[in-house]
C-alpha cells in the first residue's frame, strides 16, 4: 500500500494506461476494505464508486475543475487520490480524517456536505459564478446512492435544465440509498437499465464514439434516435439535460471516453452510470438491507463486527422501534414512516410484524413530515423516525403543516445529541432549540428504556404533536418485555437524587452520567430528570427556583434555545431571581468528530470540568 501513501494529487493519473488504472482501482479497493475494517466507516458506498472517481480525476483537473460529491460519504477514493491515504488510520477519529469532504483538509474538497441531495444546487452556484466571472472550468456534480429521491435535487435539475448552462451531472445509480431505493424515480431508472434493445443499440453507439471521435456528432444523432424509439419521456431530457447512459460505472474505458466527449458540450449534461454498491467485497455486494453501508470495525474474512460483549445492552433505536411495535399490536391505526432510514432507525423490527404499515418515502424528510400530517388528519396515528440532523431539513413542515394544524403526529428524533465519528454535519444538538419555540409541540427525552416506553404511550394516548429524542448508541434494556405502559402526566419531572447544596436539572441518559458523577465525588446534589423539555414542570421548577440553591442545567445540546433558556424565560416571567441558574451545554459552535470522551473534554462537559465549575460557582455564591 506504500504506493497509495505516496500520492500527492491526481495529476499522475493522466500518464497511466488503462491496465495501470485498473490495477490502481484494485489497490484502492483492497486498501478501503482493510482500512475501514479497522476504523469503521462508510464501506459499501465507497467500494461502488472507485472506477467512477478514478475516471473523473483522470479526465477533469481538480481543483481547477470543480468536483462536487453528494452526501459526501462516497468520497473516500477521492481522498486517496488527493493525497490522504496516509491519514486513513484516523478516519472519523478525534482530530483525524473526516468521513466527508472537508475544505480544511484539502483544496480538492471544494464543497462540504454530509446530507443528501445538495450537490446539484451547489453546482448551480459554481456554474453561475463561473460564467459571471468569465472563467472556464468544468463543474461536475456526482449524485447517487439514493440522493435523487430527495426533492432538492429536482429543484436544482429544473433550474439548471432551463438555464442552458454548461454543467455535468453524474448519476451514480446503484439501486440503493442506505437500504433499497423506493419510489417512481427508481422505477423509471429500472426501465432505463432493463431495456435490452436499447442497451444493445447503446453499446453499438459507444463503440463508435470510442473508436472514432470525429464521428461523435453523427453518433450522437444516432443515439438520440435510439433513445427516442425505446425510451420515451426521459425525465432528464424533458428537463433540458443531454442524457448519456446507462453506462457501466465500472468500465474505465467507457467512463473516460464519455467524460472526455461531454466536456465539449455547452449545455447541461447528465451521465447515468450503473454501479454496484459494495463492489469487490462479497458480503457488501450481497447486502440488500444496507447493513454494509456504514460499518463498525469488522473481521474481513468472516464479515462479523468486532465488538465487545454487549448482551445486556440494546440500541436506543431498537428500544423505540420495539415500543412502537408493541403499541401497534393493540392499535391498527399506528403506522411507521421512514425517510430511507429503515435499518438506521431499526424499523425493520416494526416491519417484521407489520410489513404493510411501514412506509419508506425515500430520502425526503420534508415529504415524510407532511405525509404524516395527512395521515393524522384522517384519524391515523403516524410515528415518524428521523435523525435529529435530518429533521432540520423539515423545519417548515413541522411548523406550517403539523404544529399550526395541531396534528397528533409522534416523531422519534433519533441520534439526538453527539454522534462521535459522523462529525459536525450529523451532531444532533440543535433540535431542542428549533422545536421548543414552535407552538403546539411537546418535546421529551427518556433516561432509560422504561421511560421511553411510557413517553411513547403518553404521546399516542394524549394525541399531541410529540418529539421524543433518543441518542445514538446502546443502553441497558432491563426487564421491559413485561412492562405495562404508563400514561405520564404531561410536563412532569422526577427527582432522581436528593441533596442540599446544589441542584442539577438534566434529561435523557445524562441523568445517569450526573448520578455517577455525584456518587463518585460525594456531591451533596439534587438531580432532576426533566424528561419533558416542553412543557416544563412549572410546579417543581418554581419550588426549585425559590430554594436559591445553585441550579446547573446540564444539556448535550446548544445553549441558545435549550432547556436552560426555557427556565430563564419562566423565571423572568414570574419575577424570580435568576442569578443562581447556570448552564453547562454546548457553546455557539459546530462540533467536530471524535470519541465522545474527548469531545466532552473539549466542550468542558467532562467530569473534571464539571467539578471545577461547581467549585467556581460555590465561590461566587459564598462571596455573594
Amino acid at each position: 500500500m506504500q504506493k497509495l501513501y505516496e500520492i500527492k494529487n491526481p495529476e499522475f493519473l493522466s500518464s497511466m494506461s488503462i491496465e495501470q488504472l485498473k490495477e490502481l482501482c484494485d489497490e484502492i479497493r483492497t486498501f478501503l476494505i482493510e482500512s475501514v475494517s479497522k476504523t469503521g466507516g462508510h464501506l459499501a458506498p465507497n467500494l461502488g464508486v472507485v472506477e467512477l472517481t478514478v475516471a473523473m480525476h483522470r479526465v477533469f483537473s481538480s481543483p481547477y475543475d470543480k468536483i462536487i460529491f453528494d452526501v459526501g460519504h462516497q468520497a473516500y477514493t477521492h481522498k486517496i487520490l488527493t493525497g490522504r491515504a496516509k491519514y486513513f488510520d484516523k478516519l472519523r477519529k478525534y482530530k483525524g480524517l473526516c468521513g466527508y469532504p472537508k475544505s480544511s483538509e484539502s483544496v480538492h474538497d471544494i464543497w462540504e456536505t454530509g446530507h443528501s441531495s445538495t450537490s446539484i444546487s451547489a453546482a448551480a452556484g459554481f456554474v453561475y459564478a463561473r460564467d459571471y466571472l468569465n472563467e472556464k472550468y468544468h463543474v461536475v456534480a456526482m449524485i447517487g446512492d439514493g440522493s435523487l429521491t430527495g426533492g432538492m435535487a429536482y429543484e436544482a435539475l429544473n433550474h439548471l435544465g432551463q438555464s442552458n448552462k454548461k454543467v455535468i451531472v453524474i448519476l451514480n445509480d446503484n439501486k440503493m440509498s442506505i437500504s433499497r431505493n423506493v419510489g417512481a424515480m427508481t422505477n423509471m431508472l429500472n426501465k432505463m437499465r432493463l431495456s435490452r434493445k436499447y442497451n444493445k443499440a447503446k453499446n453499438i453507439y459507444l463503440n463508435v464514439i470510442n473508436k472514432e471521435k470525429h464521428m461523435f456528432n453523427l453518433a450522437k444523432r444516432v443515439r438520440d434516435g435510439i433513445k427516442s424509439f425505446f425510451l420515451q419521456n426521459n425525465i432528464f431530457e424533458e428537463m433540458g439535460f443531454e442524457y448519456y447512459g446507462p453506462i457501466d460505472g465500472h468500465d474505465l474505458p467507457t467512463l473516460i471516453h464519455t467524460f472526455n466527449n461531454v466536456k465539449a458540450i455547452d449545455k447541461p449534461v447528465l451521465i447515468h452510470a450503473i454501479t454496484q454498491k459494495g463492489k469487490g467485497y462479497p458480503y457488501a455486494e450481497e447486502d440488500t438491507e444496507g447493513l454494509w453501508h456504514g460499518v463498525s470495525p469488522f473481521d474481513i474474512s468472516s464479515g462479523k463486527s468486532i465488538k465487545e460483549n454487549k448482551e445486556k445492552l440494546k440500541s436506543w433505536s431498537s428500544i423505540i422501534s420495539e415500543a412502537v411495535t408493541r403499541l401497534a399490536k393493540d392499535d391498527d391505526k399506528i403506522v411507521a414512516i421512514t425517510p430511507a432510514m429503515k435499518n438506521g432507525s431499526a424499523l425493520q423490527i416494526f416491519e417484521k410484524s407489520f410489513p404493510d404499515r411501514l412506509i419508506d418515502v425515500g430520502i425526503a424528510e420534508q415529504h415524510a413530515i407532511t405525509f404524516a400530517g395527512g395521515l393524522a388528519k384522517n384519524n391515523m396515528k403516524p410515528f415518524v423516525a428521523i435523525y435529529s440532523t435530518f429533521l432540520q431539513r423539515a423545519y417548515d413542515q413541522v411548523s406550517h403543516d403539523l404544529a399550526r394544524q395541531n396534528l397528533p403526529v409522534v416523531v422519534g428524533v433519533d441520534r439526538a445529541g453527539l454522534v462521535d465519528g459522523d462529525g459536525d454535519t450529523h451532531q444532533g444538538i440543535f433540535d431542542v432549540a428549533f422545536l421548543r419555540h414552535i407552538p403546539n409541540t411537546m418535546v421529551m427525552m427518556p433516561k432509560d428504556a422504561k421511560e421511553a416506553y411510557n413517553l411513547l404511550f403518553t404521546a399516542f394516548k394524549n394525541k399531541k404533536l410529540s418529539f421524543i429524542r433518543y441518542p445514538r448508541g446502546n443502553t441497558i434494556m432491563g426487564d421491559i418485555n413485561r412492562h405495562v405502559f404508563e400514561n405520564l402526566e404531561i410536563g412532569s419531572w422526577t427527582k432522581e437524587r436528593e441533596g442540599t447544596e446544589l441542584i442539577f436539572i438534566t434529561y435523557g441518559p445524562s441523568v445517569f452520567y450526573l448520578m455517577d458523577l455525584c456518587e463518585n465525588n460525594q456531591l451533596n446534589a439534587t438531580i432532576i430528570n426533566a424528561r419533558f423539555i416542553k412543557p416544563l414542570d412549572q410546579d417543581m421548577l418554581e419550588e426549585l427556583l425559590k430554594t436559591q440553591k445553585p441550579i446547573i442545567v446540564f444539556e448535550e445540546v446548544v445553549k441558545i434555545g435549550g432547556l436552560n433558556s426555557a427556565i430563564l424565560e419562566y423565571a423572568q416571567s414570574k419575577g424570580l431571581n435568576t442569578h443562581h441558574i447556570y448552564s453547562l451545554a454546548i457553546d455557539d459552535q459546530f462540533v467536530e468528530q471524535g470519541d465522545r470522551t474527548l469531545i466532552y473534554q473539549d466542550l468542558k462537559l467532562d467530569e473534571a470540568s464539571i467539578l471545577s465549575f461547581i467549585k467556581k460557582i460555590k465561590g461566587e455564591n459564598k462571596d455573594a
